[in-house]
């Protein structure tokens, strides 16, 4: 056996990206300079289990990380995928920042993955659960994925700072995508929503979603959002609200935004200060949310902001074949990643704007991901 070489990169940002990438197209990696010089250097929590996340679903990885976890040497191994498996997300990081990694990874799996992941379920940093299940998942399908095979499955929910919610996530294997040409992002026909509330009244769910539709209700009249609201242990630890708003056209896009409100990360509430602390206005939080999606509809493009990134990243696996998506504004987040496509498997988009409706036309030739090691049954 050779001595291994490592693509060497530098930093921490998106280090969840580079991880799936290095470990699709089979590169070991070596991270260094992850925060040196902040109070705190080093890998974060979250960052730390996602790691431990990649050791359960692969076989034969190999990781590394320095006394001060400054640096990070990581050697991918095979995607096993694998039933009944179980991972403790922690409290730093929703279970939504782990979702999209463990997807993109399970579906070039040996075998399918059903996996119950832990943790906080609604926060206002990561994509909510409620808006993978009604517009992450359901975009796999444009690629070839089977929507049938593919679920997630809320048992509990969880906010910041205790969390305590639940997710049953299940992904079937794949040969390989299917290339796209998704262009047209339509007219909005119906607003779809959910708005859910743990260990207070759900007089808060309410409100929200009355100010939620007396902004919606001026534009278009198919407007229904659910109510999901929790008691006992399907609630979690911590008390908290919020809502998932999503906008589908009449050529089947989605458009999403959420939001959960809580008492935040890491901060200690004795029950004297919990009298004291009051939640924010749900009537603002509904409004809000509607005119923040109202907003997101008005950049245009087929996906919302937040997915580009992972619609960059479906399309750059496809087949030899030419892929073309239309996007509104490209994110800082989505220039990163098309860096990180060129840096790992060396598919360039070429991006083209539209100035008759400000949005951007991108395409590019896939890298032709195959999948063989999944199993025949």
């Amino acid at each position: 056996m050779g001595k291994t070489k490592y693509k060497e990169l530098r930093g921490s940002q998106i280090l969840r990206q580079k991880l799936v990438l290095a470990t699709l197209s089979r590169t070991p990696v070596r991270i260094d300079d992850i925060r040196p010089n902040t109070i705190s250097p080093g890998l974060r929590p979250y960052e730390k289990s996602l790691l431990d996340l990649l050791e359960k679903i692969c076989d034969d990885c190999f990781i590394d990380i320095n006394e001060t976890g400054t640096s990070l040497k990581y050697k991918p191994g095979i995607v096993m995928g694998g039933r009944n498996l179980e991972h403790d997300c922690g409290l730093t990081r929703s279970i939504g920042y782990f979702l999209e990694p463990l997807i993109l990874l399970a579906l070039f799996g040996r075998k399918p993955l059903s996996i119950k992941l832990k943790g906080i379920t609604n926060d206002s940093k990561d994509p909510s659960v409620d808006t993978f299940q009604s517009t992450t998942l359901p975009m796999l399908k444009r690629f070839g994925v089977n929507p049938d095979d593919v679920n997630l499955k809320i048992e509990s929910r969880g906010v910041p700072p205790l969390g305590g919610g639940e997710v049953i996530l299940t992904i079937p294997t794949v040969k390989s995508f299917s290339a796209v040409s998704w262009t047209d992002e339509g007219m909005v026909k119906r607003i779809r929503g959910v708005s859910f509330s743990t260990r207070v009244s759900s007089q808060f769910e309410h409100a929200m979603i009355t100010a939620a539709r007396g902004v919606f209700n001026r534009l278009l009249p198919d407007v229904h959002i659910g109510t999901d609201h929790r008691k006992g242990p399907r609630a979690g630890n911590s008390p908290g609200f919020g809502i998932s708003l999503v906008a589908e056209t009449t050529t089947n896009c989605l458009i999403s935004i959420d939001t959960a409100v809580s008492y935040g990360y890491g901060e200690e509430i004795t029950e004297f200060e919990e009298e004291k602390q009051e939640l924010p206005n749900p009537e603002d939080v509904g409004e809000g949310m509607a005119y923040a999606l109202l907003n997101d509809i008005g950049k245009g493009g087929v996906v919302d902001s937040t997915h580009q990134g992972l619609l960059f990243l479906l399309c750059a696996l496809c087949p030899n074949d030419v892929s073309k998506v239309r996007v509104g504004e490209i994110t800082p987040y989505g220039i990163e990643t098309l860096r990180n496509i060129y840096d790992f498997l060396k598919v360039m988009f070429h991006i083209e704007p539209d100035p008759s409706s400000q949005t951007v036309l991108l395409k590019c030739v896939g890298f032709d991901l195959k999948n063989f090691s999944m199993k025949h049954f």
